[in-house]
């Protein structure tokens, strides 16, 4: 039997990177899948290739009535929701901190952090009527061991984090179990924001700083994901799971 079949699941971000992989990797496991991206096309072009098991929606994280509609036409497309997957993220670029500017800091907490509690705003209570699900919020090494250059992003996976912890406990009683990842930086868009430039030399550098000596890959985090949404992690909440080859040791 598929580890999530009967399971639906909503991923942000999942127009590409980290969120298409565990998108795709929840289909073929048997869930059906709610693809949520800002970009209309890629979203589109996601939940077609997957199959009448997807749909696709554009959707701003950082809006309550675009994460309302969302998780409205889930359940109304779906007839449950089991598994949200705070996926979608975003950084500024790799500079001193004193030079990102209030526009910049402020969008990076909206999409990495107001995004859990607009999701959970709009998923709780379905879950909850439901007897239960699971949130998946991808933090992020630079939550662990932060370095300079990224603090502003680093201080929105630290709130990933700790706010997962907090609603594990909170809502364990409705038997909703709510988890985190932290990955190392993988080849996904984002990579060349961490760095400041996607150059050789800066890739090398990077990549010496892990210990198994690569950088992640959508395969990797959806594998993760794969099993904190399933039921063999049925005890298992609050969880922070590291997928990041060494690097936070």
């Amino acid at each position: 039997m598929k580890r999530l079949e009967g399971k639906v699941a909503l991923v942000t971000g999942a127009g590409s990177g980290f969120g298409l992989g565990i998108a795709e990797k929840f289909a073929r496991e048997g869930a059906k899948v709610a693809i949520i991206d800002i970009n209309e096309g890629a979203a589109q072009a996601v939940a077609k290739a997957i199959g009448s098991s997807a749909i696709g929606l554009a959707t701003d994280v950082s809006k309550a009535a675009d994460v309302n509609a969302a998780v409205k036409k889930t359940i109304e497309t779906f007839g449950r929701l089991d598994i949200v997957v705070n996926n979608a993220g975003i950084s500024h670029r790799n500079k001193p901190m004193l030079e990102v500017d209030e526009a910049e800091f402020d969008r990076v907490f909206a999409v990495n952090v107001k995004s859990i509690y607009l999701l959970a705003q709009a998923a709780v209570p379905a879950m909850r009527d439901q007897g239960g699900g699971i949130f998946i919020n991808v933090g992020s090494t630079a939550g662990l061991r932060p370095r300079p250059g990224l603090t502003w992003y680093n201080g929105t996976k630290g709130a990933v984090h700790t706010i997962t912890k907090s609603m594990a406990v909170e809502l364990a009683p409705h038997q909703i179990r709510v988890c985190a990842l932290a990955p190392v930086a993988g080849d996904t868009p984002l990579l060349a924001t961490f760095m400041g430039e996607d150059t050789p030399q800066k890739r090398e550098q990077f990549i010496g700083s892990i210990p198994l000596g690569r950088l992640s890959k959508p395969e990797d985090i959806a594998n993760a994901a794969l099993f904190l949404a399933s039921d063999e992690a049925s005890m298992i909440t609050g969880v922070v799971l590291e997928v990041d080859g060494g690097r936070c040791i």
